[in-house]
């Protein structure tokens, strides 16, 4: 009985948001947003559509690339090309966005046109020429220019459901031709290293400091790996894959370290959201913890706040995060920051998403902000009852409700530890 009204519950709650979005039509603010994700989403979009006439377009490339994950194990993948030429190196390199607007972000995703062409996952050596230049597009260090057919015109369909990241048009395509383009020597390195593994091949291009960016896109076109286990990774997947073994690298020698011996608190605001990454004078441990307001991208149509956590303490943990990509992306800005002190700490990172964050524009922004928070001047505490007030402070939401959705506060306030009894 109860699976029987769950079924009639959910599709019409789909269409009960559907038609709220229908009735609007960005005039009304029915959602409560100050602003329609809807129509910053459909302007983007139509200035490129507009650029887009034919089915023949050339541009340069950032470079970009991209792999679905629909029908998996069969992807369409293919190119990124904006209908410009020149330096279009900023609009798929989200390490440079944080000085930008929203709108300007969803600019840049918009201007990118995307080829498809189906393949299987393993098909990473006989895919034919669409993805040989594909995979040649994620190898490159600079802007490449890129001419395809496609077999229809270019299309984007604006969603309206708050999941929908920012995205150009796409096409299948017929053919893609590209300039020879120069290879980034890291990438290319691991590309012919066929018996290195994809971690130490991730870890090395990682140390010699190339941008996340480029190394996912590599990453997604089966760059890395030993030859027998090269495969193509969705776009979505890569991100989060090279996050989490990157920081799992980086915390096994975070745990070697010397323990911090103060509480220091990092601030920063970016996109109407607030952040406070709090490091603790203890062994590791971590948490995340997101508070969504109503309104907001993850929190649509909601009435009150919406608050979820996910942690691991020193021996980590086993499950997927809850929260999902955020939390091993916000993890690797941390350790990046133990490793640049040289200290092993607890951290909780308190994220207040406010309702001027009309739309999720990606996990990159976790990561980014985080990184950001850490280069900050510190906040230093003496106490964890400090901490709590200056939460109280820079927070709108109370102490009390953190606490209660909080693993690793609370066990600090209230594990007794061998540092007591000394």
């Amino acid at each position: 009985m109860g699976r029987a009204v769950q079924k009639h519950l959910t599709p019409k709650k789909r269409v009960d948001r559907v038609s709220r979005c229908a009735l609007c039509r960005g005039t009304k603010m029915l959602c409560g947003k100050a602003r329609c994700p809807v129509l910053v989403r459909f302007s983007a979009t139509q200035k490129t559509r507009s650029a887009v006439s034919s089915l023949h377009l050339g541009g340069a490339s950032p470079p970009g690339v991209f792999v679905g994950r629909f029908g998996y194990p069969k992807v369409a993948l293919g190119p990124m090309i904006p209908p410009i030429g020149g330096d279009t190196s900023l609009i798929d390199a989200p390490e440079r966005w944080l000085s930008h607007s929203l709108d300007d972000i969803v600019g840049f995703r918009s201007q990118l046109v995307r080829g498809k062409s189906v393949v299987g996952v393993n098909d990473v050596e006989g895919g034919g020429k669409l993805v040989e230049f594909t995979r040649e597009l994620s190898l490159a260090k600079n802007p490449v220019f890129a001419e395809a057919v496609f077999e229809k015109k270019p299309r984007g369909v604006t969603q309206f459901f708050s999941d929908a990241q920012p995205m150009g048009p796409s096409a299948p395509m017929k053919s893609l031709d590209i300039s020879n383009p120069k290879y980034e020597p890291h990438l290319e390195k691991v590309l012919y290293d066929t018996d290195l593994g994809s971690r130490q091949g991730l870890l090395d291009v990682y140390k010699s400091g190339v941008p996340l960016s480029q190394m996912q896109r590599a990453f997604s076109m089966g760059v890395f790996g030993q030859k027998k286990n090269r495969r193509f990774v969705p776009t979505r997947w890569s991100i989060t894959a090279i996050d989490s073994t990157l920081g799992l690298q980086l915390l096994e020698k975070t745990k070697t370290m010397r323990l911090l011996d103060e509480y220091l608190v990092f601030r920063l605001v970016q996109f109407d959201n607030r952040w406070l990454v709090v490091l603790l004078p203890s062994e590791w441990r971590y948490e995340l913890i997101e508070a969504w307001y109503p309104k907001t991208a993850w929190n649509q149509f909601g009435s009150s706040i919406s608050i979820f956590n996910s942690y691991e303490f020193f021996e980590g943990r086993k499950e997927y995060a809850e929260i999902g990509g955020c939390y091993y992306a916000a993890r690797l800005a941390v350790n990046e920051y133990l490793h640049k002190i040289n200290r092993q700490a607890g951290c909780v990172i308190l994220r207040e998403a406010h309702p001027g964050y009309i739309m999720p524009i990606g996990v990159w922004n976790v990561r980014e902000c985080v990184r950001q928070a850490l280069r900050e001047e510190p906040l230093r505490c003496e106490s964890l009852s400090e901490v709590f007030n200056l939460v109280s402070e820079v927070m709108d939401i109370p102490m009390s409700r953190w606490m209660r959705n909080s693993a690793v506060f609370s066990d600090r306030m209230h594990q007794r530890r061998l540092e007591d009894f000394l």
